[in-house]
């Protein structure tokens, strides 16, 4: 895959579509795999220009050490709106799932002359930590769980492909898409260091950066189409934090989907492409 200069790093980049066509950026969260192909594809047949990536120390993006994160939230902000110039773009409607839907907020809030419409899925408002005391937090018996399970050779494709897919049903997700999904982003590693095929499998780098200062009380400032989608099984992020999302940015829409946990089904990539879309 190729990967563009942006501000000091490689960022991987997938395009779908034609280049002439409005950008549609959707950053990864943490790789660029958390947007599936089907709703990429399905953006693209409807005249839009795709291109996913990944996060700093994610997939085919500059990988220094996940484990200590020389950079923040900020500066992967300043990622996002330095790609779209880059891509040769002027504007972009841009997405973000999960702790990339928090870089999407706050690149919509600093950067509104380059950002044109905002997609959040599965995300919060606040970063990692201790939660607002009127958001839901993650679902305790169930992240207990998870995180409690022996971990996998890290090194070992089909025993994290295997992982990946035993924990899928508690998350809400697809245990065979789960399986695909954690085995593709295996085959994008470029390293054969096991904390950074953990690191690529968990996100983990992302509750390792700063994310201050806070932005949910700056989401009324937001002026620019937004969709929020939010999976009703969500355990990680329960759909409260989606709720709150699409009520604190003003004219948001809300969709919600009863059989998604944190992360978007292939199923329901024609549904999401036409909330997307429409505005």
């Amino acid at each position: 895959m190729p990967s563009v200069r942006v501000n000091g790093v490689d960022l991987g980049i997938e395009s779908f579509g034609r280049e002439d066509d409005p950008l549609v950026l959707l950053v990864g969260g943490t790789t660029m795999l958390s947007w599936p192909d089907a709703l990429c594809a399905r953006l693209a047949s409807c005249g839009r220009r795709v291109v996913r990536y990944d996060l700093r120390d994610c997939g085919a993006s500059t990988t220094i050490d996940p484990e200590n994160p020389a950079y923040d939230l900020r500066d992967l902000v300043a990622d996002a709106a330095t790609l779209v110039g880059v891509l040769g773009a002027r504007t972009a409607h841009l997405g973000g799932v999960g702790v990339g839907g928090m870089v999407a907020q706050v690149a919509a809030l600093d950067y509104p002359e380059v950002f044109s419409a905002l997609t959040l899925v599965g995300t919060r408002p606040v970063g990692p930590g201790p939660v607002d005391e009127d958001l839901p937090d993650h679902d305790a018996a169930v992240i207990g769980a998870l995180f409690s399970r022996p971990r996998p050779d890290w090194t070992d494709r089909e025993a994290v492909a295997a992982f990946a897919a035993d924990g899928a049903e508690q998350m809400g997700n697809d245990p065979q898409e789960a399986r695909v999904t954690a085995a593709r982003i295996w085959d994008r590693t470029p390293s054969s260091d096991p904390a950074v095929h953990q690191a690529n499998q968990l996100g983990m780098v992302f509750s390792r950066i700063d994310c201050t200062p806070r932005w949910r009380e700056r989401l009324g400032e937001l002026d620019m189409p937004t969709l929020v989608v939010h999976g009703r099984a969500d355990p990680f992020f329960p759909v409260g934090n989606g709720e709150a999302l699409a009520a604190e940015i003003p004219a948001a829409r809300l969709l919600v989907l009863d059989d998604m946990g944190t992360a978007l089904r292939h199923t329901a990539a024609d549904q999401v492409a036409a909330a997307m879309l429409a505005r």
